[in-house]
């Protein structure tokens, strides 16, 4: 006998969920009533707010409620990766990509390489970062894989405008400095078992961070002071929510590509970054099939919107010459998901690798 599964339900968020979901993705405060708390900042009671975030979860518009940690802090390597399939072959080849466990984000990309996707390697990889991109290369078929790590951060920070009041070419009053990635210091055991318990997903209930602190057999201010802990040793950017962009509305995920000349960099890469429309905002290296060094992620609700704030970021810096910039968008998501540190499937996936076992795939839901 099987099961039917459960219907997908539709909302449309009206104006008091958009301004809930801007406070959400600005994150929580570590606090024991945290829902009451973002309440308070836009005049909504607790048990309102906990109505509105359960129905916007069931409609798959916020995909999760929780630590937002920095991968390399951590001690994890990672990077970006693109690789070229012919058409038919792709399905597939992301299927068997998606199954490594450090592969959070996996999309096709309208681009000669047309699969890109995230990969990490925990500290204790038998075969680190460049060894396992090349087996996923061989296991997956590809014709050719470009490794793109960051060379420098320039931004990061992905919160979706809910309610329409920024204008798509508004920039901070002010570029802020590059965010910091840790300062070398991993995390101790107990950390490690904190952590594990931060990334899941957070309870819609009234003291939700209480159960997580029964759970790990502390009291709920020894896990709140850990958290602020985490964000001054810059483990976690902030515990906040992550929107499942097309069904929050934002249907264009751009990824501007530039050649900008080495000597501009640290001109340009922060005037880029000042950019609201701009989520993240990188140096990468380049290839002799790659020329493009500076990458910048906009998300935007429409295809025209997207472009629009490209073409005010490139008028700003001067890279007005548009074989100079590419913008590659994301037409299929494959894979999805927060990466989840400390866990054993690293080690059972590198096993299936040495052993020459098929490797595990991932099927989306």
């Amino acid at each position: 006998m099987t099961t039917a599964a459960a219907p997908r339900v539709h909302h449309k968020p009206d104006e008091a969920d958009r301004e809930l979901l801007n406070q959400l993705q600005a994150g929580l405060a570590f606090v024991r009533a945290p829902f009451a708390e973002i309440g308070s900042r836009i005049g909504m009671d607790e048990e309102e707010v906990l109505r509105r975030l359960t129905r916007l979860k069931e409609a798959e518009i916020v995909r999760q409620l929780s630590a937002i940690f920095d991968t390399r802090a951590l001690g994890y390597t990672s990077t970006l990766v693109a690789a070229r399939y012919p058409e038919d072959k792709l399905f597939e080849a992301a299927d068997i990509v998606g199954g490594h466990p450090g592969v959070s984000h996996n999309y096709r990309r309208t681009h000669a390489f047309n699969l890109w996707y995230t990969l990490a390697v925990e500290p204790e990889s038998q075969f680190g970062l460049e060894d396992t991109m090349n087996r996923l290369h061989e296991a997956s078929g590809a014709e050719s894989t470009r490794m793109l790590p960051t060379l420098k951060l320039f931004k990061i920070n992905v919160q979706l405008d809910m309610t329409g009041e920024r204008k798509i070419e508004a920039k901070e009053a002010a570029p802020k400095p590059p965010p910091t990635r840790g300062d070398g210091v991993l995390p101790t055991d107990e950390d490690k078992r904190l952590i594990v318990v931060l990334q899941r997903d957070l309870p819609i209930e009234p003291a939700p961070f209480d159960r997580w602190a029964a759970d790990a057999g502390i009291t709920p201010d020894e896990l709140l002071a850990a958290c602020q802990t985490f964000v001054d040793r810059n483990y976690m950017r902030r515990f906040a929510a992550v929107l499942n962009h097309r069904k929050a509305g934002f249907g264009a995920n751009g990824m501007a590509v530039w050649q900008v000349p080495e000597e501009d960099l640290e001109e340009v890469g922060p005037k880029m970054a000042a950019f609201q429309a701009v989520s993240h905002c990188y140096k990468r290296p380049t290839y002799p099939d790659w020329p493009y060094n500076i990458f910048t992620m906009v998300h935007a609700r429409s295809m025209e919107a997207c472009e629009e704030a490209i073409d005010a970021i490139a008028e700003d810096i001067g890279v007005t010459d548009p074989s100079r910039r590419a913008i590659l968008y994301s037409t299929y998501e494959f894979k999805k998901i927060r990466l989840v540190y400390y866990t054993p499937d690293y080690k059972e996936w590198e096993a299936k690798a040495l052993a020459g076992e098929p490797l595990p795939r991932w099927k989306k839901s």
